[in-house]
């Protein structure tokens, strides 16, 4: 932002920025950060950190914590910048609500399923006894700022993961997102989610379909932000899955355990005759993974923690 670099060069004190950011991340774009904190004459430290769901603890927040507090940043102005995906939002999101009783942040999400949900949100946190964010509290960001061009370097299967939640929200929330989906689906696959002139055909679907998710979930959480009434749309697809994907992690990415969730929840509200079979969902839009490794005790399990929680 200009106006902002206009700001800090007439201010007295050299601003400063501490930065967490995915190791993987940072080795494609951590070059360029530094590169823009150094023109700009900005005093920074960059925390490169593994940051998946096997390393989603209170460990590495208090990693990040002990790094900010040798940076010794001015909690008031001096926000701490996560970039990377979900996983590495929602822990910085939880050390920086921790750290001198909250310490503004700014998300910059990286992946597809990130930029669609992670970053609009409030919620933070960490895994804990092998529960799927067991601990975390609701801390939204100072601002979220969204950048598509960094889901072109991730695999396909991310974005295939990102697309769970996307349909998540077409199907919960908006027939034309999930007209989108089913027109669009395998272009905006093979393109990554980036504009391309050369197809005509499909106009900018990339933009029309991440903003119409993103405005839908911002619809559902902005009115019930702090989870006062747990009857959520956006909870379609995560009854069974937290349980699926702990149990089973890493072969199961956030999105497609949702996807199982979703599948398996129709075919019961089906069986139970609440829906009927007359939507024929978009295909194309990435390999199914097969999934055997369950039971009914899990799917039980999985159950009444939701009841319970």
């Amino acid at each position: 932002d200009p106006q902002q670099l206009e700001l800090a060069a007439t201010s007295k004190r050299k601003p400063r920025r501490f930065v967490v950011i995915d190791e993987v991340v940072d080795k494609l774009y951590g070059s360029k950060v530094r590169e823009y904190f150094e023109e700009n004459n900005v005093q920074h430290r960059i925390l490169a950190l593994p940051t998946t769901e096997e390393t989603k603890s209170m460990d590495l927040v208090l990693n990040i914590l002990q790094e900010v507090q040798d940076f010794s940043i001015d909690r008031r102005t001096e926000p701490i910048i996560a970039i990377g995906g979900g996983v590495c939002l929602d822990i910085v999101g939880l050390a920086a609500s921790l750290y001198r009783r909250r310490t503004p942040y700014i998300r910059v999400p990286t992946t597809l399923l990130s930029y669609v949900d992670a970053s609009v949100g409030a919620k933070t946190g960490v895994n804990f006894l092998q529960c799927k964010n067991k601990l975390g509290g609701y801390t939204p960001p100072v601002a979220s700022f969204l950048d598509r061009s960094f889901i072109q370097s991730i695999p396909r299967r991310h974005i295939s993961n990102g697309l769970g939640e996307i349909l998540k929200m077409a199907l919960m929330k908006h027939k034309g997102l999930f007209d989108l989906l089913k027109t669009h689906g395998k272009y905006l696959l093979d393109t990554k989610f980036q504009s391309c002139s050369s197809f005509a055909d499909h106009g900018d679907a990339a933009l029309q379909t991440t903003r119409i998710a993103i405005e839908t979930m911002l619809e559902e959480l902005a009115p019930n932000l702090w989870e006062d009434d747990l009857d959520r749309l956006v909870d379609f697809g995560h009854v069974i899955s937290p349980e699926l994907e702990m149990r089973v992690l890493p072969s199961l990415m956030h999105g497609e355990a949702v996807n199982v969730d979703m599948a398996f929840m129709t075919y019961v509200a089906h069986a139970r005759g609440l829906i009927q079979p007359r939507m024929p969902l978009p295909t194309g839009l990435g390999v199914a993974e097969i999934f055997n490794d369950t039971s009914e005790e899990t799917l039980e399990k999985a159950y009444k923690l939701w009841v319970r929680d």
